[in-house]
């Protein structure tokens, strides 16, 4: 009863203001069932019900904060996170229950459980880092304000792809939410050994690379090696190379192989993996049963600390651990 009581206000809590019906369908369960248990959370004052739908109050949202490690031990979610940290090598792993792939909510739950990592890990005047990607976009639409006044810059330049999922929109965002500052990072993704070194040489991206080599916390994505490549519209020829060298992740702009070899990396103006061993925290956020090969992959080639993830993920990469071993 505790466990099906606390997925739904964490449903509600995700996608609030919600209608009972929307919810039901959500839940899979019918309007029935679910008029009982939203008749009893309202009478404990949890949510509110109004004519533009559901949400949770004050008190709601503390029970829902306060319930989260004991929902995370009785579904096994914790004994995951530590045999995932020990597999890895990382110091923390926080998992969501479900599959990002199979459930859009799941997503929204990995970024919902970045922001509140990033809030409680940042302290005031930090500069973050941030790279783009639609996971780390729902981190910034996550975040609850704050009064940090960090710094936010974004880690590299553009992808070429939707302004909302750039790091410079997801950076300006973030910096919003928490009360802080933010730099522009005026840069193609591709760039040839010319156009590299001409925007190396210019001051203001000097002074922005300076800065993000000083950041205490990078928060970043981890991409599939053959979509990504394609999304940045890579030549053929070397989108057959980057697959014929075993690529299977990317991450910063290098693709790596199952192993955490580098395989390919790209000329970009940004943080580069040299520069992330002098940084405190690096965390990437990613999820679903499609990425497992690639944050293994990255977290064997690149120094990560912290992974957000979902259950669909880390069972997929502990399964591939069980099957080595029987192999």
């Amino acid at each position: 009863m505790m466990k099906k009581r606390y997925r739904i206000l964490h449903h509600l809590y995700l996608t609030q203001p919600i209608g009972r019906r929307a919810l039901a369908q959500q839940l899979n369960t019918t309007e029935r069932i679910l008029r009982a248990e939203v008749d009893f959370l309202k009478d404990q004052g949890l949510i509110v019900v109004e004519t533009v739908g559901m949400h949770l109050t004050e008190r709601g949202i503390n029970l829902l904060v306060q319930l989260a490690d004991v929902i995370r031990e009785v579904e096994g979610l914790a004994e995951k996170e530590r045999r995932l940290a020990e597999k890895l090598g990382l110091q923390e792993v926080h998992i969501v229950a479900g599959d990002a792939d199979a459930d859009p909510l799941v997503k929204k739950a990995i970024g919902h459980a970045a922001a509140e990592w990033l809030k409680k890990t940042l302290r005031q005047d930090d500069i973050l880092a941030v790279t783009g990607g639609t996971t780390i976009a729902t981190v910034a639409e996550s975040i609850s304000r704050a009064s940090l006044g960090v710094e936010v810059l974004p880690a590299r330049g553009g992808v070429g792809e939707n302004m909302e999922f750039q790091a410079n929109t997801i950076a300006s965002r973030i910096a919003a939410q928490l009360g802080g500052t933010y730099r522009l990072l005026h840069a193609p993704d591709v760039l040839s050994d010319e156009a590299l070194q001409s925007l190396m040489s210019d001051p203001q991206v000097q002074d922005t690379l300076h800065r993000l080599r000083s950041a205490r916390i990078v928060l970043h994505g981890i991409g599939q090696a053959i979509p990504m490549a394609k999304r940045r519209r890579l030549p053929e020829s070397r989108i057959e190379q980057i697959e014929a060298h075993g690529a299977i992740a990317e991450a910063f702009g290098y693709y790596f192989d199952a192993m955490g070899n580098i395989v390919h990396a790209m000329n970009t103006v940004g943080l580069r993996l040299s520069d992330l061993k002098h940084i405190e925290r690096i965390s990437a956020v990613a999820g679903g049963t499609s990425k497992a090969e690639a944050i293994s992959a990255v977290a064997y080639g690149s120094p990560l600390q912290v992974l957000i993830t979902d259950e669909a993920a880390a069972d997929a990469i502990l399964g591939q651990t069980k099957r080595e071993i029987e192999s």
